[in-house]
């Protein structure tokens, strides 16, 4: 390996640590190493300023197909705009929904259709959690999901703790399900000019299958703890109406995330790409915020846009620098060219690594990865895609640090005076990342290798 090589690993395994340490805020950690790789990599070492503006990657919004690609053209090395400029304005979206009060009225109402009732509160939780993750980030529909949990456990005297844990294990495996779900499935899909759909009918498919499987999972360790439910007080319950904050903003909100789960699941046939649909979902909504823009717009999370930013300038300077096609040459050669085996190591491999550092980092390093896999073994691309996708998103949810919406959904319980301990949510959600794996490697194997 070359000096800049070596470097460049140095300089992402600090990032890592440091990520894992959590000492520092880690969009600061990835915006300090991406800084470092440029000035010490590639200006001190390689002396590559052409190599620095690849990595800056600022010309693809010049780029037509940055905006329209019936294609869908993906972003090869440096910084993954289409993925910032998506994010973004899916978080502008949801930030106007929560303004009106849409989520937890949405919550609500699904309780009181259960009519309050804790084992069937459990299911419907668990299935919101899942469909509302297919088109929004699992992060925010944790974050108001918890929050509503902690309310009505309160109300209802039950411990909440169980329900929160199937909750952030449901919102991921239904992230996994689309391309818009989990912020992992953004990187690939806008990295190698995947969609909607091709998440929805691979990865999807594993996600409803094992769906079924955990809900029967979480009903069975959870029969006797929330099997017996009183009827609730309905004085303490809270009014439907007064959950909608404004009503004008409630119908305007629905319409913008109709238009934007209509643009995304038609994106491959219209050619609108989803940096575009980002754009279009940011414009709708402070179009109809009105004078409540500046409210929208202080509570977008900034820190994650610029977090994914310094990510993908460490991740591009592995990648150029030779890094990621010798790791990829090392799995090739511990596999033995044998395909199941080398499909199985990126499933459980992805998961195992998930499971302890955060998987968006993770992700982002393994799809260069993958290509250079997919370029010397012949097998289709996107076999390797759905591996990852799976492993990734899966894995993240075997321990409370391992994906955002887990660290997040963990942080609400706490707050609200119901801690959850490593021992407490491992010994739930290890058992259940175990049974998807293998459903997902079963499926992956069966489906596109034999």
């Amino acid at each position: 390996m070359s000096v800049a090589g070596i470097v460049a690993s140095i300089i992402f395994l600090i990032m890592f640590v440091l990520i894992v340490m959590d000492k520092i805020e880690r969009q600061y950690v990835t915006l300090g190493c991406g800084f470092a790789m440029l000035v010490i990599v590639f200006g001190l070492i390689l002396q590559d300023a052409n190599g620095i503006w690849e990595i800056l990657n600022l010309k693809t919004f010049a780029t037509p197909g940055f905006w329209y690609s019936k294609s869908e053209a993906a972003e090869n090395g440096g910084i993954n705009w289409q993925t910032i400029v998506f994010i973004a304005g899916m978080m502008v979206m949801v930030e106007g929904m929560a303004r009106v009060g849409f989520f937890r009225w949405l919550c609500m109402k699904i309780a009181k259709l259960v009519k309050y009732k804790t084992m069937p509160l459990l299911i419907a939780f668990m299935i919101m959690a899942a469909v509302l993750s297919m088109f929004i980030d699992s992060i925010t529909v944790i974050l108001f999901l918890a929050a509503v949990t902690i309310e009505l456990s309160q109300i209802l005297e039950f411990n909440p703790v169980s329900m929160i844990i199937g909750e952030i294990f449901c919102a991921n495996l239904g992230g996994a399900a689309t391309m818009c779900g989990d912020p992992p499935n953004i990187i690939i899909g806008t990295s190698l000019g995947l969609t909607f759909f091709d998440f929805l009918l691979n990865t999807g498919l594993i996600s409803l299958i094992s769906m079924v499987l955990i809900i029967y999972y979480f009903y069975l360790i959870n029969r006797k703890k929330y099997g017996n439910a009183e009827t609730p007080d309905v004085n303490k319950l809270p009014d439907m109406e007064q959950l909608i904050l404004d009503k004008k903003g409630f119908v305007l909100s629905c319409f913008v995330f109709g238009v934007v789960v209509v643009l995304l699941i038609t994106h491959a046939t219209t050619g609108i790409t989803v940096s575009t649909i980002g754009v279009i979902a940011t414009v709708l909504t402070l179009i109809f915020a009105g004078r409540n823009i500046p409210q929208v717009l202080l509570r977008v999370d900034y820190h994650t846009l610029t977090f994914f930013i310094g990510l993908f300038v460490v991740v591009g300077g592995l990648e150029k620098t030779g890094v990621l096609e010798a790791i990829a040459g090392l799995i090739e050669k511990i596999s033995g060219d044998n395909l199941i085996f080398m499909i199985l190591i990126i499933i459980w491999f992805s998961a195992v690594a998930s499971a302890f550092v955060d998987n968006i980092p993770f992700s982002a390093t393994m799809i260069p990865i993958i290509e250079t896999l997919s370029t010397a073994t012949g097998l289709p691309l996107e076999t390797f895609a759905w591996a990852l996708s799976i492993g990734t998103d899966i894995g993240g949810n075997a321990t409370p640090i391992g994906a955002s919406a887990n660290v997040v959904g963990i942080s609400v319980s706490a707050k609200a005076g119901h801690p959850i301990g490593w021992k407490e949510y491992c010994k739930a959600a290890v058992p259940a990342t175990v049974i998807v794996l293998a459903t997902g490697s079963v499926i992956i194997v069966l489906r596109y290798l034999i």
